[in-house]
């Protein structure tokens, strides 16, 4: 991420654009190769974009280097083979001279999308889930590098080898890595012991919640086995680091991320009931958590940042080109038709809100470009008495 920054001294907004991109799912799989990652981006066109985030490969004397370094201590060489990298590999790379993680001049994004700013939200987009992989599985970086798995952690075991022949002599057993030992003689106090066996993968898929073992009436079966269904997804995102499985939320929040699963559902307003709640008002929370989560959610309920005069200015031209005359108070600039609001968040991104019955509802995700937020394809938001936000705006 630091690489990505680096290149984008130009043009920063790109980058909070970028992410927001990378969390609302629109970044197709990424194809990890060495040297490069290629993944389809939908944008503002119908056809998705093709980006391509090339990284410079280690030649053999780095790789030489990257074997030495691994192998010189059984802790990186441990951690390695059980799928973690030690934070001190980078900082022994360094000592041989090699740099583990790219620099600005060594990431080489490019996307088929006329914007001119290198990176474009586009690729800054997969720049952020490639750092996501990185966290989930180390070898990925090492596979960017331009090396195999296999071949990597044989390289490493062949070194270990070495060193603990050149130490024990010729007729000792192989090197800790390699060998098994008795669980008694492991379990001494002081005894040298082989690392752990690397731990089974997370599932490819959320498992199925087991059918319920005594009879309910239907409508309380149904809704427990959506609980199921939910704390099955929520432990599979939390495995594969995907999320933190909602385990960080509020009360207030965790409704409306369920609430978001059932809309446009005959449940949500069941779910309502069953909660305690108004549905126009949960519906409501919900929208808002499907377009920007924590953030939106709070933003909704009236918590907004201060914009600057140029952050302010850029807002007001942009509601004022698609609405008309606009009225600013408490850092929310709305139409004056009242149909339309924007509100800057604490992430300094702008959310539109438009207007349903007494309050608000937020249908889109933010952008650090309020002018964006009035240039998106795609279905029309129903507003008031059910007039598309779209026509709305063209009309005025």
């Amino acid at each position: 991420m630091d690489a990505l920054e680096g290149r984008a001294q130009l043009d920063p907004n790109r980058l909070p654009r970028g992410r927001t991109y990378a969390r609302t799912g629109r970044v197709g799989e990424l194809k990890v190769l060495p040297g490069e990652v290629e993944a389809r981006v939908r944008g503002t066109r119908p056809q998705p974009y093709r980006v391509r985030l090339r990284v410079r490969q280690f030649t053999a004397p780095e790789w030489e280097a990257v074997h030495r370094a691994l192998a010189a201590r059984a802790g990186h060489a441990a951690a390695l083979l059980d799928g973690e990298l030690d934070p001190g590999v980078v900082e022994a790379l360094a000592e041989e001279g090699v740099e583990l993680l790219p620099g600005p001049g060594e990431l080489g994004p490019a996307c088929s999308c006329p914007d001119w700013a290198n990176p474009c939200k586009h690729a800054a987009a997969v720049c952020y889930l490639v750092a996501e992989r990185m966290d989930r599985d180390p070898f990925t970086i090492f596979l960017l590098r331009g090396g195999d798995r296999e071949e990597l952690l044989a390289a490493v075991r062949t070194r270990r080898v070495g060193q603990s022949e050149s130490t024990t002599g010729a007729g000792e057993p192989a090197g800790v890595l390699d060998r098994f030992i008795p669980a008694r003689e492991a379990l001494q106090p002081g005894a040298t012991r082989p690392p752990m066996p690397r731990p089974l993968p997370p599932p490819e898929r959320p498992g199925r919640p087991a059918p319920l073992a005594v009879p309910y009436d239907e409508e309380l079966a149904g809704e427990l086995g959506e609980l199921a269904e939910d704390a099955a997804r929520r432990a599979f995102e939390l495995s594969w680091g995907l999320s933190s499985g909602g385990l960080d939320l509020s009360e207030e929040e965790d409704l409306a991320r369920r609430a978001a699963a059932l809309l446009g559902t005959p449940g949500l307003e069941r779910f309502a009931r069953r909660v305690g709640s108004r549905p126009r008002l949960l519906q409501g929370r919900a929208l808002a958590w499907r377009a920007g989560g924590r953030s939106a959610l709070r933003v909704l309920e009236g918590v907004t940042a201060e914009p600057t005069s140029e952050e302010r200015d850029e807002a007001l031209a942009a509601l004022a080109r698609a609405a008309g005359p606009v009225n600013v108070r408490q850092g929310r600039i709305t139409s004056r038709r009242g149909g339309l609001q924007l509100r800057l968040g604490e992430d300094r991104l702008w959310y539109l809100l438009v207007r349903s019955g007494p309050g608000w509802e937020i249908h889109e995700p933010p952008e650090a470009d309020p002018t964006v937020l009035f240039q998106r394809p795609g279905q029309p938001r129903k507003v008031g008495a059910g007039r598309p936000v779209s026509e709305r705006a063209r009309e005025a």
